[in-house]
């Protein structure tokens, strides 16, 4: 059995711990406030500010692990680099925490030393910076925080008049002490997919079959699995992932992200690469419907245990769509009403995640929906929205703020 400290606590842990604890592990769930979604399954939890590097300090010594899952990217990860001197697995790589946490890092690797296909970007620091790479990239064009999840504070710059506002917006959404943003020239793609991508100790990159989604304030609404797209370019997109997975090094599952141009007048398709997470990523809960094999998270937990993965299969078809707090509502107790009407829609289920308090259209919850591999995926979609759709939350705290 391994001790495995867990850093950020969301709903994607709290399904990696479930994972692992199947395969008989033990977990301490790591977050900065108490009660989050995988505290609530783990063996123990610290809650600290995993941005203070003594407090991080200070539980990695306190519990010993044995491996290192990191989980959110607002984490002190120049710190990994002692805890791998000290024999602590950080997985799946001290490297690839560090050059994952902002998107400058992931970046530069993968335009700069790699090669890969990216949109063209600049940084900025301060504002004046901001209209100096808006102008050199073009409007319209994308602005991230380079340290961010979720899409918060990221915009779409269409008019000048839109700047100012798109750098405000982007440091209320930077996490940590970061104030810096990518600024994309904007891509007229026409879909994007992740490309779930395995690493294992036996040196075999597998992937899953690509996994399309649909965006809203820069976060995921729905997503679908498997994505249609020409098989030459998900050829090219499973060699960039191997690249710049292969230069990050360690084992696990990477959610890389990827634009798409399809063929069109007389001209080949287009593969951009976009961004990585070297974890499970949030639109792969639709591996939870039963599309493959093993879930997203179950070959994480696999992967970092050195366990093999000879294959991973196909199942069938699925969709996932979330359940989001309200807009308008931010106060503790949240309760659900329509599981019934969610649960009687054949093929569909729920994850509920057991979030402590609501914010808005903070994401609660996911409904998934499972068919056959000749059922379409815009089918399972629908289900999936409608089952989702049936399912509002609101708070029960007497406090609740009204927006």
């Amino acid at each position: 059995m391994k001790k495995i400290l867990l850093l950020g606590s969301g709903e994607l842990g709290k399904e990696v711990v479930i994972a692992l604890q199947r395969l008989g592990q033990h977990v301490v769930a790591v977050d900065s406030y108490p009660g989050a979604p995988a505290m609530q399954v783990a063996d123990g939890f610290e809650v600290i500010d995993m941005l203070d590097g003594d407090a991080l300090d200070a539980v990695v010594a306190r519990h010993r692990p044995d491996l290192i899952v990191p989980e959110v990217e607002s984490i002190r990860t120049e710190r990994f680099y002692d805890y791998e001197a000290q024999g602590i697995t950080v997985v799946p790589s001290a490297k690839a925490a560090q050059f994952t946490m902002n998107r400058r890092a992931i970046r530069d690797l993968a335009a700069q030393k790699l090669g890969l296909k990216t949109a063209p970007y600049r940084y900025a620091t301060s504002l004046g910076e901001m209209w100096e790479a808006v102008k050199a990239v073009g409007i319209p064009c994308v602005v991230k925080p380079l340290m961010s999840s979720s899409g918060k504070g990221q915009s779409v710059i269409r008019s000048e008049a839109e700047i100012e506002k798109a750098w405000k917006y982007g440091l209320e959404g930077s996490r940590g002490d970061l104030a810096e943003m990518i600024v994309e020239a904007f891509i007229d793609f026409d879909y994007e997919i992740t490309l779930l991508t395995l690493t294992q100790s036996s040196g075999e990159t597998l992937f899953c079959p690509p996994i399309g989604h649909r965006q809203e304030r820069g976060d995921y609404q729905e997503s679908w699995q498997p994505a249609t797209m020409e098989p030459s370019l998900l050829d090219e997109a499973q060699r960039m992932a191997a690249d710049v997975t292969a230069e990050l090094g360690g084992n696990g599952i990477w959610g890389v992200e990827f634009f798409i141009e399809n063929a069109k007048d007389g001209l080949p398709g287009t593969v951009y690469f976009s961004e990585l997470s070297p974890r499970p990523h949030d639109t792969g809960m639709v591996t939870l419907a039963g599309t493959q094999n093993l879930n997203e998270f179950e070959l994480h937990a696999r992967a970092i245990l050195r366990l093999p993965v000879p294959a991973i299969e196909q199942r069938g078809n699925g969709a996932s769509a979330v359940i989001l707090a309200p807009p308008n509502e931010a106060a503790g107790n949240p309760i659900f009403s329509g599981l019934e009407q969610a649960t009687s829609q054949p093929g569909t289920d729920l994850r509920l995640f057991g979030k402590p308090t609501l914010r808005p259209y903070r994401r609660m919850g996911v409904a998934v929906a499972f068919g056959s591999r000749d059922v379409a995926v815009d089918t399972l979609v629908n289900r999936a929205k409608s089952a989702a759709d049936s399912v509002a939350v609101r708070s029960g705290d007497v406090r609740a703020v009204d927006l």
